[in-house]
């Protein structure tokens, strides 16, 4: 399946100049969070596949900010184009308006999308209309990306620079200085507690315990990308602007346009300096959030300022490490699958979501039809824990076929 002439195939139709690390950045993002969302089961699961329980973090926790600081560098890149084209931004406002809510319309539809044909009494509009979760990770990719294009639109680079530090730093006083109450009457303040907390109590009054992920926290109900954590979200993104006008400069489309006997070495000379400085601000980040977790600890599930700060310096890391490899010394051949996931990304996430929940759907006996796949086939061969991760790269080999399939008949789905 992957095999050298089938990646070289899959490179070479690509444009001669094109710069395959973010290709392969948001391909191997979305591989990963379809690989550590479908285990075979969830009582078996290598740790570092798993989110972390609370304060700390794990390489999971780094999939969904590489997401968002990812859609920065593409709303960067766009909007650029976008800008320098447009007389009107109300124009750019709608389309960026309405392609928001048909991300958050996708995220609902996940959310809706299942029933239990196990269970014979089982009431679809009970326990999924009713109970609704309202937010989710395409809900608040539209809300970041939506704030995060008006906030392109109406400043420049020191502007955005003083956004993200209002919404890191007022995101940290707020949790930390702001009361607030139960129905009890006690009174809290700098809680950072699972279900107690200011981004919960939120949640739990303004989207209610029925329609959140954590339903029976207590004393609130709360959601992971819930109401208040999601503002930090868009300083994430705004790094990724940052990073997107970094790689779409004058100077890299100029060395694009110069004759071709100096284009590739004009080209590698920029790459080299935009690695480095990615590098360098990437290590920097690092540092800081990790010093920032002493005050205000890293959470993925609060997604604390100094989280935001410390998957950004990763992100960064990682796109230079990438640019260094595959841009830079040309090894390029093992990437040629994340580029076809990369290039349908938005299509696979919602492609696993529907796929993993038809198979939780379809009944085999008094169980479903994923649980006995796991339970029949890749438990008794590879033993628990073994068989859950090799039921998810199976599951990932299959999506392959069919994600391939579209990009060869250039099937790319957008909102």
């Amino acid at each position: 399946m992957f095999g050298s002439s089938h990646c070289s195939k899959i490179l070479s139709a690509l444009p001669p100049n094109r710069l395959l690390a973010l290709d392969v950045f948001r391909g191997l993002t979305i591989t990963a969070m379809v690989l550590v969302n479908n285990p075979g089961t969830w009582a078996y699961v290598y740790p570092p596949m798993l989110h972390a329980t609370w304060h700390g973090w794990t390489p999971t926790d780094l999939i969904f900010p590489f997401f968002i600081f990812i859609m920065g560098i593409s709303i960067a890149i766009v909007m650029n184009r976008a800008i320098a084209n447009a007389t009107d931004k109300s124009v750019l406002i709608k389309n960026a308006l309405i392609r928001a809510l048909k991300l958050f319309g996708l995220g609902l539809f996940l959310a809706l999308f299942y029933f239990n044909f196990v269970d014979v009494s089982y009431s679809w509009i009970e326990a999924k209309l009713q109970t609704v979760r309202v937010m989710g990770v395409l809900q608040r990719l539209a809300i970041v990306f939506f704030f995060t294009v008006l906030i392109v639109l109406y400043f420049g680079r020191v502007g955005r620079a003083v956004w993200i530090g209002c919404l890191l730093l007022g995101y940290w006083g707020i949790m930390m200085l702001v009361p607030y109450s139960d129905d009890y009457g006690n009174v809290y303040q700098g809680l950072l507690q699972q279900g107690n907390s200011l981004t919960a109590w939120l949640d739990n009054y303004l989207l209610g315990a029925n329609h959140v992920y954590y339903a029976k926290a207590v004393p609130f109900a709360f959601d992971p990308e819930g109401i208040l954590s999601t503002l930090p979200a868009i300083a994430g993104a705004l790094a990724g602007v940052f990073t997107g006008d970094l790689l779409s400069s004058d100077e890299v489309e100029n060395s694009k346009s110069v004759t071709k006997a100096s284009a590739s070495h004009s080209l590698t000379h920029l790459l080299i300096k935009q690695s480095k400085i990615m590098l360098a601000w990437g290590l920097c980040l690092i540092v800081i959030g990790e010093l920032f977790g002493l005050v205000f600890p890293i959470n993925k599930t609060l997604w604390t300022s100094s989280f935001v700060i410390m998957t950004t310096g990763w992100a960064l890391v990682t796109l230079a490490i990438l640019t260094w490899l595959i841009d830079i010394k040309g090894w390029k051949n093992w990437s040629a699958p994340f580029v076809v996931f990369g290039a349908n990304a938005l299509l696979f996430f919602i492609f696993s979501g529907i796929v993993a929940r038809v198979l939780l759907m379809i009944p085999v006996g008094k169980i479903n039809l994923q649980a006995w796949i796991y339970v029949e086939l890749y438990q008794p061969v590879f033993g628990s824990l073994n068989g859950s991760l090799a039921y998810a790269i199976s599951f990932l080999l299959l999506s392959y076929l069919v994600m391939h399939l579209l990009y060869k008949r250039k099937v790319f789905f957008k909102v």
